[in-house]
């Protein structure tokens, strides 16, 4: 509920300064981005750059336990994009626009976290970490279905345990969706390796 009361006034706050709401774009491939959103049905577009995250850092109970860790965990960052696209029929994205996304952070800087393609279903999940003299700076999931199309990136220090603190911050309640899709991912791939093991 607090987290509830914090999300409202973010909400009022970026309304009332659409300014520095809109000043930081996804930085990937821009065309690939309007090109998504045109086809989409429904569109999803969180984007926090630094001076909304400072806004938001100082709407949030430093007293409050909860918040104390959120506004500690937001302060360190340099920003926050989610898009999320549904489409209303297969097909209305191509895999090469998802390879673009993908591609455009496939760069020395960024090591790949999870990476799973399910070739019955057509869903493909990536987590891609930013390292930096070994510790995290950077966060980047792609989750595609044959319907959906969920971005995520996030720039500065960040774990993946962090994104469910995020979740009452303005917009930002899509995390919990895709961390579900990537945890659940994850641990069917577990799953996967221990009956393998034990077939063995």
């Amino acid at each position: 509920m607090k987290h509830g009361i914090a999300a409202f006034i973010l909400a009022a706050g970026l309304a009332a300064i659409p300014a520095l709401a809109q000043t930081d774009e996804l930085p990937a491939p821009s065309p690939v981005e309007k090109e998504l959103a045109a086809r989409a049905s429904d569109v999803t577009e969180v984007t926090l750059g630094k001076n909304m995250l400072v806004f938001a850092a100082k709407i949030l109970n430093s007293k409050d336990e909860d918040d104390a860790q959120v506004r500690k965990l937001i302060e360190g960052l340099q920003g926050i994009y989610v898009r999320e696209y549904e489409f209303d029929k297969e097909g209305e994205y191509s895999a090469e626009q998802v390879d673009q996304l993908r591609k455009y952070f496939e760069t020395n800087e960024w090591s790949s976290l999870v990476k799973s393609r399910e070739r019955k279903s057509g869903e493909s999940t990536d987590v891609m970490v930013k390292l930096v003299n070994g510790e995290s700076h950077g966060l980047f999931i792609l989750s595609a279905e044959p319907k959906e199309l969920a971005i995520v990136l996030i720039l500065g220090p960040i774990r993946m345990e962090d994104l469910a603190k995020l979740r009452g911050v303005g917009g930002l309640g899509v995390l919990g969706d895709v961390v579900h899709d990537v945890d659940g991912k994850e641990k069917d791939k577990d799953k996967a390796k221990d009956k393998k093991g034990d077939d063995e």
